[in-house]
């Protein structure tokens, strides 16, 4: 089933998932630096608060290497018309750049049982992609 020309080639499948990314800045300890004499008062440093950024990344690839990777912008979650009209839209485009000819119409769609995976905007939306 799966040999050069069976029915299914392993190039035909697309898996992916997305991960929240958490990440802060920590402002260099140079900036604390100042000269102060011996008789006057250390002054008081102010700490910056802790900014953390959190940004939700989706990634889809196939054998070929990464189709798709896709940076929310920040304080976006991930919906089902998220889903559909930024990650699924790229990843087909990106599937028809690489094979022309065969396009999305064999293409298997491998990913998990999310909220936005199974959302009824999603499975109606697959055989309009082609997927």
């Amino acid at each position: 089933m799966f040999e050069s020309h069976g029915l299914k080639r392993l190039s035909y499948i697309v898996t992916g998932d997305e991960t929240w990314f958490i990440f802060f800045i920590i402002p260099p300890k140079r900036l604390n630096c100042m000269w102060v004499d011996g008789q006057g008062a250390r002054p008081v440093v102010l700490r910056p608060g802790f900014q953390s950024r959190k940004r939700m990344f989706t990634v889809f690839f196939n054998s070929s290497g990464p189709l798709v990777v896709d940076i929310s912008s920040q304080d976006t979650t991930m919906t089902a018309t998220y889903y559909v009209q930024n990650v699924l839209s790229q990843m087909k485009s990106a599937i028809n750049e690489q094979r022309p000819k065969v396009s999305t119409s064999r293409t298997l769609l491998l990913h998990d049982k999310a909220g936005p995976h199974k959302a009824r905007a999603t499975t109606q939306s697959l055989p309009e992609l082609g997927i």
